[in-house]
């Protein structure tokens, strides 16, 4: 197969970050997906509906007039989060989701939640109305090594909670090992998960053997091949409970190439393509589009979009740099080639 139409995907979990960004990282997103969960992890986070709303107003500014892109908002998860902000959120048509950080875990976390019991009454009020929480499933204590973090946090927490919450609708995000896959496929429809780019196409040797790559260091980390192979026969199973999330994270390349470099891959400039090459190394091209544009919009009760992509097999190398007015920025696999290219997506 040299040429592939698929349904126009969608990015069920995205950072565009914000003010001089904000260009670079909407036109990359607006590319090819029709719709993306847009994280809210600001400096500061976006808390409320109101501030979820003027958030969304600067997205839509960097669209374009004539764009089809719709930024589906979420709100941060606190200690303090207001009842009547989940109320609120479940009754607008623009905020879709709310998203739990663990206090400390990754990019602007510092605000995010100590303690989830103390969100139960939240958790309560959402399970009710079924507004779904977007979980970024890793513990924080410092004797728990970086690599188990995940498996910790699903029997620690995640267990507990859905036990606690049956009803509640879940997405554990970016999953990174065969115990999330495990726990998604053994759980009921309305607890789903994302899966990204890097996770299906690299293990932590390409991180560290040779030397540190920093432009491959993520949260949660790259795992053991053993954890990439499950990750890749979940997205290519036809589970619709696994769909697309990239986890595009972009960094300024002087943050990522530092002393203690940020955790995010940049790859929303060629998200669609990477995950395809995956798909075409599985021999499993005829499973991308449920993958990446039927399940996360079935999971979220939205509509599927009703136009269409073309990818074709053409071998083209990534850009070394992106640029923005004030920095520079390092995308995943940059200067590299690969084998598929969008060529139509108007």
């Amino acid at each position: 197969m040299d040429s592939l139409t698929i349904t126009r995907p969608d990015d069920w979990h995205i950072h565009l970050r914000d003010n001089d960004m904000l260009p670079l990282t909407v036109r990359d997103a607006q590319r090819v997906f029709g719709r993306a969960i847009v994280m809210p992890n600001l400096q500061p986070p976006v808390t409320t509906c109101s501030a979820a709303l003027a958030y969304r107003e600067r997205i839509l500014h960097h669209s374009g007039k004539n764009s089809r892109f719709n930024p589906l908002m979420t709100l941060y998860l606190t200690d303090n989060t207001e009842v009547q902000e989940i109320h609120a959120a479940f009754n607008s048509p623009y905020i879709h989701a709310v998203k739990y950080y663990p206090a400390g875990a990754t990019t602007n976390s510092d605000a995010g939640v100590t303690s989830l019991k103390k969100c139960y009454p939240i958790l309560e009020v959402m399970a009710e109305l079924g507004l779904p929480l977007l979980i970024h499933g890793e513990v924080t204590e410092p004797e728990v090594d970086i690599f188990d973090r995940e498996k910790f946090f699903i029997d620690q927490h995640l267990v507990p909670l859905i036990t606690q919450f049956p009803t509640l609708r879940l997405v554990l995000e970016h999953v990174t090992t065969a115990d999330a896959v495990q726990f998604i496929e053994s759980n009921p429809a309305h607890i789903g998960a994302t899966i990204t780019a890097q996770h299906l196409l690299f293990n932590r040797n390409e991180m560290l053997v040779g030397g540190i790559k920093p432009h491959f260091y993520c949260l949660p980390i790259l795992k053991r091949n053993t954890h990439q192979k499950a990750l890749q026969q979940a997205a290519i199973s036809g589970n619709p409970k696994f769909f697309l999330g990239s986890d595009s994270a972009p960094h300024p390349r002087d943050a990522k190439e530092s002393a203690c470099g940020c955790a995010g891959c940049y790859t929303a400039h060629t998200a669609i393509e990477l995950y395809t090459q995956v798909f075409d190394s599985l021999d499993a091209l005829d499973k991308l589009e449920g993958f990446a544009s039927h399940f996360g919009a079935d999971f979220y009760g939205l509509p599927r979009n009703t136009d269409t992509i073309t990818l074709q097999r053409s071998s083209w190398q990534l850009p070394q740099q992106l640029t923005w007015p004030t920095g520079k920025l390092i995308p995943l696999l940059a200067g590299h080639n690969i084998h598929w290219q969008v060529i139509d997506h108007l």
